[in-house]
């Protein structure tokens, strides 16, 4: 499907340089000399490269229409993952690097959607927030407040985000899957009550 270069939005999906790109942020510049022009951040849906285009309003572009899969990830499998179709619940061996660094986000069960194109499925999409336990963090320092700076702590695989100075070992934290980002406090799993308390 043929689209003006100026009405690429984010999340189309676009055919560009014979390969396969979404756009993950665009802007519109009206320059004071010359026609107007779509600044376009791209990701390759296969190597996850970037890249920046300015389309002109007289450009065309042919923009891809993905097929969408829900799927739920079972196991991996040396260096496959495998998922299952919500479906038809055939099982589907994809490679590891189609995912990236996000397939350490992945867990026995997770849902999420598979996009295909012309029946080979070229990208994965897992859900935008997950729930992680904090198995590291460093110990809260007293009046530190949750307004000061983020501190690092560790969650499964060895991953490091960054927290707020209140959260602690144990506790359950909300993060994006796609750049790690703490969102919110889950719960605190229960301490035992001081001896002044009880």
């Amino acid at each position: 499907m043929k689209i003006n270069g100026n009405a690429i939005k984010q999340g189309n999906v676009i055919e560009h340089k014979g390969a396969l790109w979404v756009a993950v942020k665009t802007s519109h510049v009206k320059p004071g000399k010359g026609g107007a022009f779509a600044q376009v951040e791209l990701k390759n849906l296969r190597d996850n490269t970037k890249l920046n285009e300015r389309f002109r309003s007289s450009e065309t572009v042919e923009r891809v229409i993905l097929e969408e899969k829900k799927a739920t990830y079972l196991y991996e499998d040396g260096d496959k993952l495998v998922f299952m179709d919500a479906i038809s619940f055939e099982q589907k061996f994809l490679l590891k690097e189609l995912i990236g660094e996000k397939s350490e986000l992945l867990e026995d069960g997770m849902e999420v959607i598979l996009n295909s194109f012309n029946d080979e499925v070229i990208s994965v999409n897992l859900p935008d927030t997950i729930i992680v336990e904090v198995l590291e963090a460093d110990a809260v320092v007293k009046g530190q407040t949750a307004s000061s700076s983020y501190k690092p702590a560790k969650i499964k695989n060895g991953i490091r985000i960054l927290v707020p100075p209140h959260i602690e070992t144990g506790t359950k934290v909300v993060i994006k899957t796609e750049d790690r980002s703490y969102i919110c406090l889950l719960y605190t799993s229960p301490r035992p009550r001081d001896e002044e308390e009880s």
